[in-house]
């Protein structure tokens, strides 16, 4: 499949397209070691919260505690900044069988589907500590942009709603992603673009995965809660934001 036949579904899936002015600022090369740095805690973050959902909903104690051990070294790395980045290849294997709580009525597609976005993106995680070690970008603690936060304050709060609105929130961040990494491969250099246009058909399947177990998992049609979250999610990309992120709205003169 071409990337262009990848993005069609994604571009019909988001309300809008990315503001120009929001590639104009990503691409300037004083910008580049917080897009990178960014785009490092996004796929730490996408890991942490596929997690989340397949440990609250779907797995016993024994499976959950051997999911957090297994995203440990990782996190270590980000929020202790012990342990060298080039041990973490190794790092990103399941050693226990993750097995569906007797009593969840979720089960097994969720628990296939989060694992294999969870390799992934701790993967990608490897990746991009790669590049920035190519460029000479050192990590460092940068505050997180409004836009998930600004998506996931609108979820639910009772269930199965508020899993259904969190996978459907998920879906909007995997496709925004997607949907950024093919505004920017043709301005960066052959290295990065090539990269990017390599993470387009993961994150093309992420946001359709997401789609999948949310009306799976829903008693009703989602479509109204989908229209819901679009909306929200392109307002958060089109409107004013002094918050320059991988993530973020239109860049302001502050910004």
């Amino acid at each position: 499949m071409s990337h262009s036949e990848l993005l069609a579904p994604i571009n019909n899936f988001l309300l809008c397209e990315t503001p120009n002015e929001w590639v104009i600022e990503a691409v300037k090369k004083e910008n580049l070691s917080v897009i990178l740095i960014d785009h490092l805690i996004c796929e730490l973050k996408a890991a942490q919260s596929a997690m989340f959902l397949i440990r609250k909903y779907a797995v016993d104690k024994e499976s959950s505690d051997a999911l957090l051990e297994w995203l440990k070294p990782f996190e270590t790395l980000i929020y202790k900044r012990e342990g060298n980045w080039r041990d973490l290849a190794a790092k990103n294997k399941l050693t226990k069988s993750i097995i569906p709580k007797s009593n969840s009525p979720y089960g097994q597609d969720l628990i296939d589907k989060m694992v294999m976005l969870i390799k992934e993106e701790l993967h990608h995680f490897y990746q991009v500590l790669e590049i920035m070690d190519e460029y000479g970008v050192e990590y460092q603690s940068i505050t997180p942009c409004r836009y998930a936060k600004g998506m996931l304050r609108n979820v639910k709060t009772f269930e199965p709603n508020a899993l259904v609105d969190k996978l459907i929130v998920g879906a909007y961040i995997e496709a925004r992603s997607c949907e950024r990494f093919a505004k920017l491969a043709p301005h960066v250099d052959k290295r990065l673009g090539d990269f990017y246009i390599s993470l387009l058909r993961s994150e093309a399947r992420h946001y359709q995965d997401y789609l999948t177990l949310a009306q799976e998992i829903a008693d009703f049609d989602i479509t109204e809660r989908v229209d819901f979250f679009a909306k929200i999610e392109a307002d958060l990309i089109q409107s004013p934001d002094d918050d320059f992120k991988f993530h973020s709205g239109a860049p302001t003169a502050n910004s």
